[in-house]
């Protein structure tokens, strides 16, 4: 077994909402008083485990649920808490008005903090304009924004009449908005004037007119200014701050659990990305569970995520308001002006949990940071997730924190706008896996037969329904691209598209999407078992491994991004080559290693192995407009021709 890098306290059951969800569950259902024990249960009678999570961390309900799971035929056909009203924005605003609900800073240093009352003001007055300019529920509310208070603002306001919310952000193109706005038709649009990025200013009026004109059903085109500068807005329309200040909505109005709340997207790299819509309920529940249970958040937390708008985990990390908890946003570079700057924000404003990226922690630990100069007395865990988390970053923060900190590993989707897999207060922490699967989630790793695996790497699948799974697709009226994304290759199971293995300790490891699997020789490798062991090597900033086709085989090529001032020569490559050796096998040694200026990037930041994969084996890239810096595949698309 891994060696354990982190042991939950000797009063957890007493201390952590999960202990205390797990006493409650012993003395009202008679689960046996032990972690396994309340997972098992939570499959075998997930009427009652969703239910008691729903009491719990207490989520308001006008109306009680009839029935609260019918499974269907199917498992995409379930439904749960048939009859249950609710209103997703009034359960995430709910609580002490004097609380601290949102604390804002941005790479310019600016802050600003609003309670949970003035967040309600804001959002009742917010939400009565849309009505009064014809919003409707069902209608769509697009918005391309910073990680800013307006984006919260007008989330809540969306959802809190009934209407359909869905967001980018503004580092997106036009084309690549337009490719995701463009298919839900919204009603509305919220821009900003612009941005700042490492100290640049980006401007975004021009390009914002132009999505606005070509989003035909768009009525009002309502502009934040974020620059700072004299009010002004993007085409002739509104200002955010016109829209505040009236009257407010007075009584929250109610609908059912499976009322479209999000409409989320695919990465697109395939072809126009999938409209994914997920429903209120089961987005409340599911996080509440997450939140609650999983991470430990309740009132007087500060959970701080570094995310943009146009990722899942925004809407995930806006969602911890149910739990009482306080959120930070942040918007900007993450390490300007220094490599430091966002663990200074998390000391100055006392986060408890942190969440950024694998690519974030080693870009920390490469720098040096963080260092006696920043208090991070506060913190007690730390979340990761966006790419498999190398064996190396688990060190980096053991010998920062000890056992004081919590480390959690966390994978799932914008699929399921949760965690199949994530972090667990009352189980220890092992050096390079992910903890559990999360209560209700029937998670299992499968062979190429459809049969389960003990040990060894496979699928990564879920058995059996779970509240987040989405509503549907949008415009997929038969239901057949939905059933086509995850029911086909294991018919009737729900199979996610990412390589794991089950470790001895019952916590699992994410080897990269099994979709960009390396095959030499017919060995299934994952992507993050050739990548990790290089990117520990001096000199190596990033790595992406990709499958070259050669004759009836394929070839793994490694592409590396050399550190500013490092050269990645003759030497640096032997020492990358021992390095996977060691780390993982002599199969796992790729057969050519190439430095490269920058790697591909999806605009949510990960890497796109698939993108790769296409150029260096000569075929086209199906759209493009999905990478935020497409000019980085050319690189690989001349290698191909060489």
């Amino acid at each position: 077994m891994a060696p354990i890098v982190w042991n939950p306290p000797a009063d957890a059951m007493t201390v952590t909402p999960m202990g205390r969800f797990l006493s409650r569950c012993v003395s009202q259902y008679g689960v046996t008083p032990e972690y396994p024990a309340l997972y098992r249960w939570s499959l075998d009678k997930p009427a009652e485990f969703w239910l008691a999570v729903a009491g719990f961390t207490q989520l308001r309900f006008s109306s009680p649920p009839e029935i609260v799971f019918a499974p269907g035929s199917e498992m995409r056909e379930a439904r749960w808490f048939i009859g249950a009203r609710l209103n997703y924005a009034e359960n995430l605003l709910r609580g002490p008005v004097d609380d601290v609900a949102i604390i804002f800073r941005d790479e310019q240093n600016r802050r600003q903090q609003l309670t949970r009352g003035q967040l309600s003001r804001r959002v009742r007055q917010l939400a009565k304009a849309l009505q009064r300019a014809g919003v409707e529920p069902g209608d769509r509310v697009a918005a391309v924004l910073p990680n800013c208070p307006a984006a919260v603002i007008s989330m809540l306001a969306t959802t809190a009449i009934g209407a359909v919310f869905s967001s980018c952000s503004p580092d997106f193109g036009a084309d690549a908005i337009v490719d995701r706005f463009g298919q839900i038709g919204p009603r509305v649009l919220f821009v900003c004037d612009g941005y700042k990025y490492s100290g640049k200013r980006i401007d975004c009026a021009s390009k914002f007119a132009e999505v606005a004109a070509r989003l035909n059903d768009v009525q009002h085109v309502i502009t934040v200014n974020f620059l700072d500068d004299a009010p002004a807005a993007v085409a002739g329309d509104s200002l955010f701050s016109d829209w505040l200040g009236g009257e407010e909505l007075q009584e929250f109005p109610q609908f059912e659990f499976a009322h479209p709340l999000f409409i989320m997207y695919s990465s697109g790299t395939t072809g126009r990305p999938k409209c994914i819509v997920h429903g209120a309920g089961g987005t409340l529940l599911q996080h509440a569970k997450e939140h609650v249970l999983h991470t430990g958040l309740r009132s007087g937390e500060r959970l701080f995520y570094f995310t943009t708008c146009g990722w899942m985990m925004w809407n995930w990390l806006v969602g911890a308001l149910a739990s009482g908890a306080t959120v930070v946003l942040f918007d900007g570079a993450p390490l300007h002006p220094t490599p430091d700057s966002l663990w200074h924000v998390i000391a100055a404003e006392k986060v408890t949990v942190f969440g950024a990226s694998p690519r974030f922690l080693q870009a920390s630990e490469r720098a040096g940071v963080p260092d006696s100069s920043a208090d991070l007395s506060s913190l007690h865990t730390i979340l990761s997730t966006g790419a498999p988390l190398p064996p190396e970053r688990y060190d980096y923060l053991h010998r920062l924190f000890g056992d004081r900190v919590q480390l959690c590993s966390i994978s799932g989707g914008t699929d399921l706008i949760s965690c199949f897999v994530l972090g667990n207060p009352l189980l220890p922490v092992r050096r390079g896996e992910i903890q559990s699967p999360g209560l209700g989630m029937a998670v299992d790793v499968f062979a190429g037969n459809g049969e389960p695996l003990p040990t060894g790497q496979g699928e990564l699948v879920c058995t059996q329904a779970f509240p987040s799974m989405p509503l549907g697709f949008w415009n997929d009226a038969d239901g057949s691209r939905y059933v086509d994304a995850y029911f086909t290759r294991f018919p009737g199971v729900w199979t996610q598209g990412d390589l794991a293995a089950r470790t001895h300790s019952g916590g699992f490891i994410i080897s990269g999407r099994s979709d960009s699997v390396l095959n030499p020789g017919g060995v299934r490798i994952g992507s993050a078992e050739v990548c990790a062991p290089a990117l520990s090597v001096a000199g190596v900033s990033d790595a992406l491994a990709a499958g070259l086709r050669v004759a009836d085989d394929e070839q793994i090529i490694l592409f590396v991004v050399p550190d500013t001032g490092a050269v990645i020569d003759d030497d640096c490559c032997e020492k990358i080559r021992a390095a996977i050796r060691a780390a993982a096998s002599p199969r796992h040694v790729p057969a050519r290693i190439y430095a490269v200026p920058d790697l591909p990037r999806t605009i949510s930041g990960k890497t796109s192995e698939l993108a790769v994969r296409a150029a260096i084996n000569g075929e086209a890239v199906a759209n493009t407009g999905a990478l935020a810096n497409p000019e980085a595949l050319q690189y690989f698309s001349d290698l191909s021709a060489s």
